[in-house]
């Protein structure tokens, strides 16, 4: 293995022209806890790694385009390993200045090829600190933004097929960033530190201080659930996470306004403000055992819950002021669960159980009489306007497979909307009419059970083309209810992650 440097030789010619200078062993030579280092990928300046024992430090010079769509340019400082590992290291660059999106990365990946599979905790010149991955290789790089901005320190972390991300808070102490992902790395792979310029003329620098490379033992079925609610960009399919917490929250609504986000959390309705770092209680009197079916009202004064708090212990529809109050019922049968509003606020869709099977209804949102909009054996769920009014989607195992429909609004002309080999569920139309998401899960998978691996999918309601949004840990409470931004841009959603308990106890 060999450590390279370029050096201009233009006098010789006309043009521009390059040699390589090598100098031998270089990359291989053990350096601290890891066994060599080198180039990955092109770079037209070489790097290099400096270890000062005494304070645990490596110092980590890279130049390299970028570290993003099928390919890594920077420079690795790297140790071969298997099993499950966690990787920890404060991280500083040197030097002001520089591409705001110059990186210094914590990274596991399967080769030292530059399209290698891979995933890293990778923290940005501006502080940008996010969980980038790459699956399978060659393939479009993809990422999970923490709402942690320049974290002192940062953390990687293998289990078995999922790689999970930490970063440390306000108080140093090192919790969850919320971001996560499935790769399958085979044999033994690559752990290490990196550098990347973003700038493929000059080479930057950063200090890994307190660096700590562990073997984690085997999960021993203990383990700890986290939510995180993201919102994701359509256009990039980039995802930032807004807010992470122990424990279990489902279901978003984006507000009219696109200022604040609302979520069920153990019966109750909570709201969080973007960008803050706690969400906040919404009154709802007596009604203390709401699900994850509710939404807001097209004018952004009222919202729906389905509560099951009644004497019946069944799910029925309420409305209350969106800043909290007393909820007036709507339904009187039960079990009822809100889905939609129309677009005019004046009927909400909801899905019903009457004599042993679920279909769509609406009724007047100021109460009134039910009615049934389809009749099909099976199940029917997830019923949601249109934004111009003209349908209402939803969907259907009618065919002995769920998939999505859609009818008039009156139940007229139901027809599929989707034919593919995933089950299918929750369609959400964006405001603009453009676009329908939804949810889906392997074709195996009955009914919309909690932690599976599914994808969001977003249709284009022009030319019906079907592209994956995002892949992740989820199902029950991702997307169970309408969560566009007001701006048809971005779309909220809740994943999940079983984390081994066994994890920060290993320094």
């Amino acid at each position: 293995m060999f450590d390279c440097f370029v050096r201009p030789l233009s006098k010789l010619c006309g043009l521009a022209v390059f040699t390589v200078a090598v100098a031998a062993g270089a990359a291989t030579q053990p350096i601290g806890l890891f066994e060599g280092h080198q180039d990955v990928g092109t770079v037209l300046h070489a790097g290099s790694a400096e270890y000062d024992h005494v304070r645990n430090a490596y110092t980590v010079s890279g130049s390299g385009e970028n570290m993003w769509f099928g390919i890594d340019d920077f420079h690795f400082v790297w140790k071969k390993v298997s099993g499950n590992v966690a990787l920890t290291a404060d991280i500083a660059f040197i030097g002001k200045g520089g591409n705001a999106h110059r990186k210094a990365v914590l990274m596991i990946r399967q080769s030292l090829d530059g399209s290698s599979a891979s995933v890293d905790v990778a923290v940005h010149g501006s502080g940008l600190t996010s969980l980038q991955y790459r699956n399978p290789a060659g393939a479009d790089t993809h990422e999970v933004e923490s709402n942690v901005s320049a974290p002192k320190t940062v953390r990687i972390e293998k289990h078995g097929d999922f790689i999970y991300a930490f970063v440390s808070g306000e108080g140093g102490k090192l919790e969850p960033a919320g971001a996560a992902t499935k790769l399958a790395l085979t044999g033994e792979f690559y752990v290490g530190i990196g550098v990347c310029a973003h700038d493929k003329d000059v080479i930057e620098k950063a200090v890994f201080s307190n660096v700590s490379l562990v073997q984690l033992p085997a999960a021993t079925g203990k383990q700890m659930l986290l939510s995180a609610l993201e919102t994701v960009a359509i256009a990039s399919t980039d995802r930032h996470v807004e807010y992470v917490a122990a424990g279990h929250f489902e279901a978003p609504n984006w507000s009219r306004d696109g200022s604040f986000l609302i979520f069920n959390q153990d019966g109750a309705i909570r709201r969080l403000a973007l960008g803050a770092s706690e969400s906040t209680l919404i009154a709802t009197g007596a009604q203390t055992r709401c699900n994850n079916d509710h939404g807001i009202s097209p004018d952004g004064q009222f919202l729906a819950i389905s509560d099951q708090s009644g004497a019946d212990n069944r799910s029925h529809v309420y409305v209350l002021p969106i800043g909290g109050g007393a909820p007036r019922q709507v339904t009187a049968n039960g079990p009822s669960y809100w889905h939609g509003w129309s677009p005019d606020g004046t009927t909400v869709a909801f899905t019903g159980e009457r004599g042993g099977n679920f279909d769509i209804y609406t009724i007047p949102a100021s109460g009134g009489e039910e009615l049934r909009l389809t009749t099909a054996a099976g199940l029917d769920d997830g019923p949601e306007y249109s934004p111009d009014g003209a349908f209402i989607y939803f969907n259907s195992e009618r065919t002995g497979q769920m998939q999505i429909w859609r009818m008039k609004p009156d139940g007229k002309e139901q027809e599929q909307v989707i034919s593919d080999e995933s089950n299918d569920w929750f369609p959400h139309i964006s405001p603009d009419g453009q676009w329908m998401v939804f949810l889906a899960y392997e074709k195996g998978v009955t009914g919309h059970p909690p932690d599976k691996d599914v994808e969001l999918r977003l249709m284009s309601l022009k030319d019906k083309k079907v592209h994956v949004l995002a892949k992740l840990f989820g199902g029950q409470g991702t997307i169970n209810v309408p969560s566009w931004s007001p701006d048809s841009l971005k779309l909220a959603f809740v994943s999940y992650e079983q984390l081994p308990e066994v994890s920060l106890d290993a320094k």
